[in-house]
């Protein structure tokens, strides 16, 4: 997966020495990028070392028109990037994750994509890599939205290749975190039963019902009564390719009458002080097992959000309204379902990652509840619905 030290902050006054990637990183250089009006049409090219093949694609709110290459270098001049012509009001770039590097254009209204293709070196020229738009209506553009224009190696545009029979899809990869474990309990049940335990069992039987699709494989971040801490969590989905992150918690309040499902998502203020109370114990409890990281920055702390880190942001909550839309068909879920705190579970820059509480341990009847297979089996077939509209989504919006 991506690593932190390859993360660049996507700045349109960033030099080339900043953002240049090191030497022997990629086998393609992109060596300038220019955008200028081309009669109608807005015109951006790209210099490269090398044929690439590439395909472009359209997104909505805020408008963007989006390229995406193989894992390229950038070894760009000592310039400010084009910004503010035509469509165009600025470009960003950045490696999107291994081997493919991507390239955004934040348009300043509807447009299509007229042309795309890279031309042969001419003379002392490089290969070039054109993209065309050209302004469209806003009915036109939702109807092409996300759809991808397939790239010519050479010269102008060609005919779409002939048909071929589609290819088996691919099982998307989640990681299902159940929360807490080994020597950190969590928190204890009115009854005595242990959180870590529940999240445990929730996570087994989840992991089951998503693969019974035959869509998913699903890796289980601990499928054992074993602590682990929250970076090796991360890193052990990362490490698995995991698309989507879902960590598993439930909790206790003093008042026993409160009960309900919540999901929360990343952000650096808490939304309101319940949930910062609740990402501050979840933060700490690394020093349960005597491993202190007061001095030690957790996945993201102190790097500049980039583009990256964004997109997966915008992901995670779009994944969240979707499964507390689909919690509330099942069960009873609090106010304000969708809930924003600083989990330091949630903050691998390149996942998607959300934490479902799945309920309180203080309620009785909730916790009585929890305790009962065929309940979790409902929690998991609104999981698993959640599931297939995300990923349905995100193969609309770019294919791969």
């Amino acid at each position: 997966m991506l690593g932190f030290v390859r993360i660049l902050r996507l700045s349109s006054l960033a030099l080339a020495v900043a953002l240049a990637a090191p030497a022997g990183a990629a086998e393609i250089i992109v060596t300038d990028v220019r955008v200028g009006l081309h009669g109608k049409t807005t015109r951006l090219v790209l210099d490269l070392t090398k044929r690439v093949q590439f395909k472009v694609f359209t997104l909505d709110d805020p408008y963007r028109v989006v390229i995406d290459l193989p894992e390229v270098g950038w070894r760009l001049p000592a310039k400010p990037l084009p910004g503010r012509t035509g469509l165009l009001e600025r470009l960003r770039y950045g490696l999107f994750k291994p081997g493919q590097s991507r390239v955004v254009l934040d348009i300043r209204g509807p447009a299509a994509v007229d042309k795309a293709f890279v031309l042969e070196p001419v003379g002392t020229q490089a290969f070039r890599l054109i993209v065309d738009l050209r302004g469209i209506g806003r009915k036109a553009f939702l109807d092409g939205l996300g759809k991808p224009v397939l790239a010519a190696v050479t010269g102008a545009p060609s005919p779409a290749p002939p048909a071929r029979a589609p290819a088996k899809p691919r099982k998307r990869v989640l990681a299902i975190d159940p929360g807490h474990g080994g020597v950190d309990p969590g928190a204890t049940g009115v009854s005595g039963v242990y959180e870590k335990h529940l999240t445990l069992s929730a996570g087994r039987e989840f992991k089951a019902m998503l693969e019974k699709t035959g869509r998913y494989r699903v890796v289980l971040t601990r499928s054992r009564d074993v602590f682990m801490r929250l970076r090796e969590r991360v890193a052990k989905s990362r490490a698995a390719g995991a698309e989507l992150f879902i960590s598993l918690h439930a909790d206790v309040i003093k008042n026993r009458n409160i009960r309900g499902l919540s999901v929360y998502t990343l952000s650096e203020k808490a939304s309101d002080k319940e949930a910062a109370a609740l990402a501050e114990k979840e933060n700490k409890a690394d020093l349960i097992a005597g491993i202190d990281l007061s001095n030690e920055s957790p996945i993201v702390t102190n790097i500049l959000i980039d583009l990256a880190q964004r997109e997966t942001m915008n992901d995670s909550s779009r994944f969240a309204n979707m499964l507390v839309k689909e919690l509330g068909r099942e069960v009873k879920i609090l106010r304000n379902t969708h809930r924003f705190a600083g989990f330091a579970v949630l903050k691998a820059p390149d996942v998607p990652s959300v934490l479902l509480e799945l309920g309180f341990l203080s309620n009785r009847h909730e916790e009585k509840a929890l305790r009962n297979k065929a309940y979790r089996a409902r929690l998991g077939a609104a999981l698993v619905r959640a599931v297939d509209q995300y990923f349905a989504r995100i193969e609309e919006a770019n294919s791969n």
